[in-house]
C-alpha cells in the first residue's frame, strides 16, 4: 500500500505544509462512545445504533483494513456507495486510520468512477452490491483491495469484516493540521471533477464553525435528518452532528418522497436537516407538509444554490423562521456566509432581497476585479475569500492550484457584491455569464423575474450561439401542477418587464427540470439534456 505524498510539493503557492498536531476528527466519535455510550447516534431505515456500538463498529472495520489490507495514514479509499450506516462508518475509519476518505457521487457512471480512482491514486475501494459495473471498472492492480457492501457473506463483504474484528480497537491517529482526511470533489460543472482536499485542523473548524453559525444549541437531544448523499454537502452536515452528539436519521433508499420526510421529521422529532432549494421547494409544496407534526424542526439549512424570492417566501409562509441559508463551494467546505432564521422574512420590505448573507466567522470576504484590485462597496467582482475553512489545494492539480488562488485569497468564480453593512449578493456564476452583442448577461435577473409569473415553477436561463448577436439568451421553464401557458404567451409576458438586450430570444417548456445528484439546477446537464432531446432549435422571437 501507498503511503501519502504530499499533495502538491507547494499547493498554496509558498506557504508551508504545518506541522501541527491536531485531533484527529475521529476522536469526536471516541468521545461520544465514553460520554453518551448509550444514547442514539444512528438511525439506517429499522435499524439503530448507540455511540458505543456505532464505535465498535467504526473500531473493527478500522482494524480489519489494517490489517487484512494494510491500510496506513495516507492511503486513499474510494467509496462508490448509497447513503447507509457502512458509508457512514467507513468515513470515520478513514479518519481513524489517518487514511483518506474519497466518496464518488453514486450517480457518476463506472467510467467516471474509474477515472476518480486512478486521479486520486486510490489504493483500495468500498463499493456497494448495486453498483458492479463500477467495482468491475476500477478493478485495477493499484487498487489492493474491494470490499463490498451488501454482498454474499466471504472474504470481500464489508459486514462479515466488521464481524470478525468485533471487539478489536484501534487508537486515533496521530495527525497534524494539514494531514488530508477526505478528498472533496467538485461537480465538475467545466471538465472532470477536480479533487479539493480537506485536512483535519481545516475540518475541526468547519465543523465548530457550523455549529456557531448555522445550528447554535445543537446538543446530543437533537436529531438530523439527511436528505442528500454523504459524498458532499451532506457528509459535513453529519460530521457536525457528530461533533455535537447529535443522532442522525438516514433518509431510506429510493426516490425522494417528500411524505417520508415529514413522517421522519415527525416520529424522530428531527431538529434540523439540511439540502439544497430545490428539495425544500419540493417538501413545502407537498400536501403532506400539513398532515404531520414537524413543530421539532429548528433549522431547515438549505445551500448549494440560490434560492428563488417566490420559492423563499412560500417555504417561510409554510414553515415559520426556521430557514438557514449558507453559501459556500467545496473548496471552503460551505463556509462563507450565513443567512440566519432571524434575518429571513415573508415581507419584501423587512427582508435583503437576493442576499446569502454576512460573512461566516472567521472568514473574510473580498469582492475583486480581474486584477485583484477591491471593488468599492455595491459594485460587481469576482467573489474570494481567505479563513480556516478554505481548503488545502487541489490534488496533483498544480495548474488549477495556480488559478484558484491569488495573494492567498481563494477565487471562487462567482460573481457578487457587498451591501454596505458587508451582506453578500451573488449575481451570477462567471461560467453562466453569456456574452449577447457584447453586453454581458447574468441569468439570475432574467430567471427572478420569470419566477413571478403565476404559472412558472423553475426556470433556467442559459446562452447558446447565435450567428447575429454571437450569443442569445433561451429560458427553459417548467410550469406548477395544474398551470397552462404557452412559450409565446411567456415571452409577451415579459417583454414590457426586461430590459430588450436581456430578452431570452426563446422560451421552451419541459415537463421536470433535470438536476444534478445532489438535487441542483445546473446549466451544464440542462444544455446537454435540451441536445439530447433536439429541443435547441425551438421557436424563436423577435
Amino acid at each position: 500500500m501507498s503511503t501519502w505524498v504530499s499533495i502538491n510539493s507547494d499547493p498554496r503557492g509558498g506557504i508551508a505544509p504545518s506541522t501541527t498536531r491536531v485531533s484527529n476528527l475521529a476522536n469526536h466519535l471516541t468521545r461520544n462512545a465514553r460520554r453518551l455510550g448509550d444514547k442514539l447516534a444512528l438511525v439506517w431505515g429499522e435499524e439503530k445504533w448507540t455511540w458505543e456500538q456505532m464505535d465498535a463498529r467504526v473500531n473493527a472495520l478500522a482494524f480489519g483494513l489494517r490489517d487484512r489490507f494494510g491500510v496506513s495514514k495516507g492511503d486513499r479509499i474510494l467509496i462508490q456507495s448509497q447513503n447507509c450506516n457502512q458509508m457512514f462508518e467507513s468515513m470515520l475509519a478513514c479518519f481513524r486510520l489517518g487514511a483518506v476518505w474519497v466518496p464518488a457521487n453514486f450517480r457518476q457512471t463506472p467510467e467516471e468512477v474509474s477515472w476518480l480512482a486512478q486521479s486520486s491514486g486510490a489504493t483500495g475501494m468500498i463499493c456497494g452490491a448495486e453498483f458492479p459495473e463500477h467495482a468491475a471498472a476500477c478493478d485495477e492492480p493499484e487498487r489492493g483491495f474491494m470490499l463490498v457492501i451488501g454482498g454474499p457473506k466471504g472474504d470481500s463483504d464489508f459486514d462479515t469484516l466488521v464481524d470478525f474484528y468485533m471487539g478489536q480497537t484501534v487508537a486515533n491517529t496521530a495527525v497534524d493540521r494539514d494531514d488530508p482526511c477526505w478528498f472533496f470533489f467538485t461537480s465538475g460543472t467545466t471538465g472532470r471533477p477536480k479533487a479539493s482536499v480537506l485536512t483535519h485542523g481545516q475540518m475541526a473548524f468547519v465543523l465548530l464553525n457550523h455549529l456557531n453559525d448555522l445550528m447554535p444549541g445543537t446538543t446530543h437531544e437533537a436529531r438530523s435528518l439527511c436528505l442528500a448523499p454523504l459524498s458532499h454537502g451532506a457528509g459535513i452536515h453529519q460530521m457536525t452532528q457528530v461533533a455535537a452528539g447529535a443522532a442522525t436519521v438516514l433518509f431510506p433508499a429510493g426516490r425522494f418522497d417528500p411524505e417520508i420526510a415529514w413522517k421522519i421529521v415527525q416520529d424522530h422529532k428531527i431538529s434540523n436537516m439540511f439540502t439544497v432549494p430545490t428539495i425544500v421547494k419540493m417538501l413545502v409544496e407537498h400536501d403532506s407538509v400539513t398532515q404531520y407534526d414537524i413543530s421539532s424542526l429548528k433549522q431547515m439549512i438549505y445551500a448549494g444554490a440560490p434560492m428563488y424570492r417566490s420559492d423563499q417566501k412560500y417555504a417561510l409562509s409554510v414553515l415559520g423562521k426556521v430557514l438557514v441559508q449558507y453559501f459556500g463551494l467545496g473548496e471552503v467546505t460551505g463556509n462563507i456566509t450565513v443567512l440566519p432564521p432571524s434575518e429571513h422574512f415573508e415581507d419584501d420590505e423587512d427582508m435583503r432581497i437576493g442576499s446569502c448573507g454576512y460573512p461566516r466567522t472567521g472568514i473574510e470576504i473580498s469582492i475583486q476585479a480581474s486584477d485583484g484590485s477591491e471593488m468599492p462597496v455595491g459594485q460587481q467582482g469576482e467573489i474570494c475569500v481567505i479563513g480556516p475553512a478554505v481548503f488545502a489545494g487541489y490534488y496533483n492539480n498544480p495548474d488549477a492550484n495556480a488559478k484558484a488562488f491569488r495573494d492567498g485569497w481563494f477565487r471562487t468564480g462567482d460573481l457578487g457584491y457587498v451591501d454596505a453593512d458587508g451582506y453578500l449578493f451573488i449575481t451570477g456564476r462567471e461560467s453562466d455569464m453569456y456574452i449577447s452583442g457584447g453586453s454581458n448577461i447574468y441569468p439570475r435577473e432574467i430567471e427572478e423575474k420569470i419566477l413571478t409569473h403565476d404559472a412558472v415553477s423553475e426556470v433556467a436561463v442559459l446562452g447558446v450561439p447565435d450567428p447575429v448577436w454571437g450569443e442569445v439568451g433561451i429560458a427553459v421553464c417548467v410550469l406548477r401542477k395544474g398551470s397552462e401557458a404557452t412559450a409565446e404567451e411567456l415571452h409577451a409576458w415579459l417583454k414590457p418587464k426586461i430590459s430588450s438586450y436581456k430578452m431570452p430570444k426563446r422560451f421552451i417548456l419541459i415537463e421536470e427540470m433535470p438536476k444534478s445528484a445532489y438535487g441542483k439546477i445546473t446549466k451544464k446537464i440542462i444544455r446537454e439534456t435540451l441536445e439530447q432531446r433536439g429541443l435547441l432549435g425551438e421557436v424563436t422571437f423577435a
